[in-house]
């Protein structure tokens, strides 16, 4: 039976005559804690030597003082040196709930300080430190030597041992309880067991806590740039605040510097990030190096945030500028062709929505003046639903205005209000039937016209207005039944609307201009985007939904067409699937088989030829660890080079990845461009034109990431150059400041 005795009460046993050492019977004996300078002692059987006032315990010993937990198979207390030895599957726990393993531990009688042999410490976080010999201090730090850090399981699933996937190496290594934290002396990271990377003077903290310091150096190799090393410093400014400062440094350009700063508050959050370096601007139409390049500061700015002002009100804002047209590009931060900028106000309730916005744009194409780029400011939106119905209908009220300023270009304001009434009634044969009326005005001002490259587009100078109505019922009847081994359901839907002519073509035209005839809006009372031009005339539309639904498979298709009594090439260019009184022919096709395969078919056929005007396919195949990725796009509208945002263009996109084991893996992409002058008059492809391709292998034990990844660029423009870059990757757990 176990004894358990308070070592304070020792004392007690000088007064009673035994012989020189003392056996304790087995038992429960146990003393009340007196105050703080008592250990709280258990063991199987307890010895004491009188003469040398030195107190053993063998059998499941327990030493328990402020916090600090001892046990072992054996415990010498030398009561007069105050040194506890304690030996034989020893485990120390400290009150932040480290433990170390050892064979062998001396410590004083406050069981914080003392002498640790071949130990293993446990960090709370989940860390491990070993080392041949460790010594504890009073402030419960500790100092190891030849020692080894790893945050990665030294087990297999099944208990078996197991080398680490990456372990920290150093001569001697220091340990801080209080500020989380373990500093290293000629220290060096082993991957599997192979020293790769050298790290004097290394520090980082074990805890879930964000601290300061340096994280993992990233590298990379391209060829325009060179080798790039980047080394980033964190800084934990403040529970809500944080930055982070990184260094890359090349071979062959001058170093580069940037920064991010993130702040959370109880009324939103905002992140600022800036790059700046010193360099050549080389034009985007440069093919090759210019000797006398302009030497310049070139950098990247860049913000967004959003502030929720109370329950309803909300701000949002974004920047984003460059110095010049290729920076971007050049320092791989970004393949964006333009940016955008922009601040929001908005205020959202159960019934209506509040909008007043700003936005900037900066084109990054070649050959794009910037002088021609739209600035919005004001743009004004503002919706209510009434509460209370109108004949039984639903109604919601709009109005909308803009103004639109370029620097060198046609300058365009705009307003409008508008009523929209929808009745959605289900017969007692089951039809789905929805009435709607729509009414509009608008006001529109525009000045410098002729400056407008596009003529379809310009509309007369001065001021205009517009009047619109429409009155459309829709019509649906969904047939439901079992088929196939699950529910089918084949819905025919019926669509007219009709609206008055309106004089589209003297209006300008800013934000109707990408249209295209899609499933998406076959039914829409309005096929253009945006609120410049207005589909007019009386038109039906028809076509047919079909849905199957079965354990793990599921398919939905849709197939539709519509018939106007005018044709609509006034504003509507040939080629566009909706400029005759027949337009093309749309279809959607979604197969979902599991999570294994993933199929989205979209195409348009022409009404007469059933020339394929547009075929579109995405489609994945595989696992979340193996699978196989397909985009195909074509759009074959044969419109004239005159209208830029409606260019033919033809590419395929493919990817994949393969898991080789639990955690290998390879992947890779590629983009070809296949679009030839025959498509589009101002593209310089050949029809086979790739863009861009990546092969890659990774590793990931949810320990350690690493990978290598080749790039391969295709296109020049101006210093970001064609070329191979290469990237490495290393993401140690626990490891990065």
């Amino acid at each position: 039976m176990k004894s358990s005795i308070a070592l304070v009460a020792l004392a007690a046993f000088c007064a009673i005559p035994v012989h020189a050492t003392a056996q304790v019977p087995a038992g429960n004996v146990q003393a009340e804690k007196q105050n703080s300078e008592e250990i709280e002692f258990s063991a199987d059987t307890l010895e004491y030597d009188f003469e040398n006032d030195v107190v053993s315990a063998k059998g499941n010993v327990i030493l328990n003082r402020d916090g600090y937990r001892v046990l072992a198979e054996r415990v010498v207390w030398n009561r007069k040196t105050g040194l506890v030895t304690a030996d034989g599957d020893v485990r120390s726990t400290s009150p932040d709930g480290d433990i170390v393993y050892s064979e062998k531990i001396v410590l004083t009688d406050t069981l914080r300080d003392g002498m640790v042999e071949n130990l293993l410490l446990v960090l709370d976080d989940g860390g491990r430190l070993a080392a041949r010999k460790g010594e504890r201090f009073a402030d419960g730090s500790m100092a190891l030597d030849v020692a080894a850090y790893t945050a990665c399981a030294v087990t297999t699933e099944e208990g078996c041992p197991k080398q680490p996937s990456w372990q920290i190496k150093a001569v001697r290594v220091r340990y801080d309880p209080d500020n989380k934290r373990v500093s290293y002396e000629g220290a060096r990271i082993e991957i599997f067991g192979l020293p790769v990377i050298p790290l004097p003077g290394l520090s980082h903290p074990i805890s879930n806590e964000h601290r300061s310091g340096l994280l993992v150096p990233n590298l990379r190799i391209d060829s325009t740039n060179g080798v790039a090393i980047s080394v980033p410093y964190y800084f934990n400014i403040a529970p809500n605040q944080d930055a982070t400062v990184t260094t890359q440094v090349f071979t062959e350009v001058a170093p580069l510097i940037s920064g991010n700063f993130r702040h959370l508050d109880d009324k939103g959050a905002f992140q600022i990030t800036g790059y700046a370096t010193y360099g050549s601007r080389i034009p985007t139409a440069a093919t090759g190096p210019v000797p006398n390049a302009q030497k310049d500061f070139r950098g990247y700015f860049e913000t967004s945030g959003r502030f929720k002002l109370n329950e309803n009100w909300t701000v949002t804002q974004s920047a984003r500028i460059v110095s010049d047209r290729t920076f971007l590009r050049r320092y791989d931060i970004s393949d964006d062709d333009s940016l955008r900028s922009t601040i929001n106000l908005e205020r959202i309730d159960d019934s209506s929505y509040f909008s007043l916005a700003g936005w900037a744009f900066q084109t990054l194409r070649t050959n794009d003046p910037q002088s021609q780029v739209p600035i919005a400011l004001p743009m004004l939106d503002y919706r209510k639903r009434l509460s209370d119905p109108i004949l039984g209908g639903q109604t919601q009220i709009q109005i909308n205005s803009l103004a639109i300023e370029r620097t060198a270009g046609q300058d365009t304001q705009r307003a409008f209000a508008s009523a929209r009434w929808d009745l959605r009634k289900l017969t007692k044969m089951g039809q789905e039937i929805t009435l709607t009326g729509f009414a509009r005005g608008d006001v529109y001002h525009s000045d410098d016209n002729d400056l407008n490259t596009v003529a379809v587009y310009r509309g007369n100078g001065g001021w205009q207005g517009r009047g619109i109505v429409s009155a459309a019922l829709d019509v649906k009847w969904p047939f439901i039944g079992k088929a196939f081994g699950g529910t089918q359901t084949i819905t025919p839907r019926f669509q007219i609307v009709a609206t008055p002519n309106i004089s589209n073509p003297t209006l300008p035209n800013e934000d109707s201009r990408a249209v295209d005839l899609e499933d998406t809006n076959l039914f829409s009372l309005n096929r253009f985007p945006g609120y410049d031009r207005y589909e007019d005339n009386v038109r039906a539309s028809y076509g047919i939904e079909w849905n199957l639904i079965r354990p793990n498979l599921s398919v939905n298709t849709i197939l539709g067409q519509s018939y106007r009594l005018e044709n609509n090439t006034d504003i509507v260019p040939n080629g566009t699937g909706l400029s005759e009184r027949f337009s093309d022919v749309v279809g959607r096709t979604n197969v979902r088989f599991k999570d294994i395969v993933k199929f989205t078919h979209r195409f348009r056929l022409d009404k007469d030829s059933f020339a394929v005007r547009r075929n579109e396919i995405d489609a994945t195949v595989g696992s979340k660890s193996t699978y196989a990725q397909i985009g195909y796009l074509r759009l074959n509208r044969d419109i004239g080079p005159q209208v830029e945002d409606l260019r033919d263009r033809e590419e395929v996109r493919i990817g994949g990845r393969f898991q080789v084991d639990k955690y290998w893996s390879v992947f890779g992409s590629a983009i070809v461009d296949l679009t030839d002058q025959r498509e589009d008059p101002t593209s310089s492809a050949d029809g086979f034109e790739p863009v861009r391709h990546r092969l890659g292998v990774a590793y990931d034990d949810g320990c350690l990431s690493l990978g290598v990844t080749w790039r391969y660029d295709y296109e020049d423009t101006g210093d970001a150059a064609r070329g191979s870059t290469f990237l490495f990757r290393l993401a140690l757990r626990n490891l990065g400041v």
